[in-house]
């Protein structure tokens, strides 16, 4: 449950990046470290142990960069060693990288890159990415037609990279500039005041920036002090959407409790208040659902739900099940999301198809949907972010509105069912951070003890299920499609 914090703008960026992985600390973790670019070269410092230990070394480094990258490492290739913590730096020296997924094929890579004379240091697949994106940068032209030569050899990288991966990138050839990337491993950008950030989670930009770009499988920003240019794998220009978080930053914070395990657990019931509120009529009889592209009609055909998800998003699909069938009487069945793609099962063609992840990452879970997806099935998703890639995917998101709840690694097989506080409502529901009602008289008009003969009605409301102000065009008008002018 790796977590990445970059910074690029005119403050210190060792200050900034610890204090974005202090926000991401509730991921779970083994080491940390950060590299900074400053006096022409790039500055290391990683340790195994806790982002505090880190920022105590750097502070004995004067660490006075603008540009860096930082990481919390969950140990996968190689044991729990200084050694084996990011970032990785080639051997070369001309490139640093932070990385969160699996590089499948990085065996048949460091050999090739033995061959031409790169060394490691580190058990990682990581550092065969960094040196492999080194030996590209020493053959890249400085003028080349096809764009920046950073940015290049960062893409030809990718091209011969087979797994997950979302990254960032530093050269000290290549001063204030940062490229980062993403496949299967969530990557935000954060668009700030002659600022920019990228990370993992957006509970780690929150506290600079309430603009972010959510970055889709196979893109690559390129971050530089006057702006970013966002581009695919295949040099597609890309205009940038920008969302707009709408919770504070003290919603994602610790607060008086000792840890966050034992926060969520006493939200829950505010929790629960959250994700209900809105989403019923007057008299309880209907739920009131936005964005959803079933109709009435539709749902009417439904005859069977197949739920899917990982971890303890997969428990509450058999809570769902229990009461689904208790007392909408419609067959319910819950499958694991790791094993549904490759079982072959078949389902009767009028079942609807439940994904369900906190936070609209989780691989499995993912690939669940796009298999059913590709067998025709209807599908929704019920997940806890609305930019997310599930979100976005599956078309009808039914957001939980239960918290920022920093999103977990696609990685781990985790997708907690409820937690922090609230997430904001759709627009057109009450928002649970704006309401001044108690929880008394706020209390959801439901009540298990309907009559179970209750007709089953799905009333369509006009609720957006995102921030009416997450165009681009509530940013400022770049000067061209592709380039976001620092202001």
């Amino acid at each position: 449950m790796c977590g990445i914090v970059g910074y690029v703008g005119r403050q210190r960026a060792a200050t900034i990046m610890i204090e974005g992985l202090k926000r991401l600390e509730y991921r779970g973790y083994d080491s940390a470290g950060l590299a900074v670019l400053q006096n022409g070269g790039l500055t290391v410092v990683k340790t195994v142990g806790r982002v505090a230990a880190l920022a105590k070394l750097a502070v004995g480094k004067k660490l006075s960069g603008t540009s860096g990258i930082s990481h919390t490492r969950w140990a996968t290739h190689g044991g729990v060693t200084d050694a084996n913590a990011h970032p990785h730096m080639s051997s070369d020296g001309q490139i640093a990288l932070v990385h969160n997924g699996v590089i499948e094929n990085y065996v048949a890579i460091k050999k090739f890159l033995l061959t031409k004379g790169y060394s490691f240091a580190s058990e990682t697949d990581t550092e065969v990415l960094a040196n492999l994106i080194a030996y590209h940068l020493a053959k890249e032209p400085e003028n080349s037609p096809e764009g920046p030569r950073f940015l290049n050899a960062v893409r030809k990288t990718l091209l011969h990279v087979e797994g997950t991966y979302g990254i960032a990138v530093l050269s000290p050839a290549h001063p204030d500039q940062l490229v980062a990337a993403r496949k299967g491993s969530p990557l935000i950008l954060g668009v700030g005041d002659q600022e920019y950030l990228i990370a993992s989670d957006v509970s780690a930009l929150v506290s600079r920036t309430q603009n972010v770009v959510y970055l889709k499988d196979g893109e690559l920003v390129h971050i530089t002090t006057g702006g970013f240019t966002l581009n695919t794998l295949d040099l597609a220009d890309i205009s940038p959407v920008i969302d707009k978080v709408t919770w504070a930053v003290d919603e994602a914070e610790l607060g008086d409790y000792p840890h966050f395990m034992l926060k969520e657990i006493f939200e829950q019931p505010q929790a629960l208040e959250n994700a209900m509120r809105g989403r019923f009529s007057a008299d309880g009889s209907s739920a009131n659902f936005g964005g959803l592209n079933l109709t009435a009609a539709d749902f009417r055909l439904i005859d069977r739900f197949v739920f899917t998800s990982c971890g303890t998003g997969w428990h509450a699909c058999l809570v769902a099940e229990h009461l689904i069938e208790r007392y909408a009487r419609i067959p319910v069945e819950v499958d694991y999301a790791s094993e549904f793609r490759y079982r072959n099962a078949p389902l009767d063609r009028n079942a609807l198809f439940f994904v369900v992840s906190q936070s609209g990452e989780t691989i499995d879970t993912l690939a669940a949907l796009r298999e059913a997806k590709r067998k025709g099935y209807k599908c929704m998703a019920i997940c806890n972010v609305v930019g997310s890639t599930i979100a976005r995917e599956a078309g009808t998101p039914a957001p939980r509105l239960a918290s920022p709840r920093p999103r977990p690694s696609p990685a781990s097989s985790s997708s907690p069912p409820c937690s922090r506080s609230t997430w904001p409502a759709c627009a057109t529901c009450p928002s649970p951070m704006a309401s001044n009602t108690s929880p008394a008289s706020a209390a959801c008009p439901t009540s298990p003890a309907a009559p179970s003969n209750r007709p089953r009605t799905f009333a369509r409301s006009p609720c957006a299920t995102r921030d009416s102000t997450t165009s681009s065009s509530s940013a400022a008008s770049p000067s061209s499609p592709s380039l976001w002018k620092a202001r």
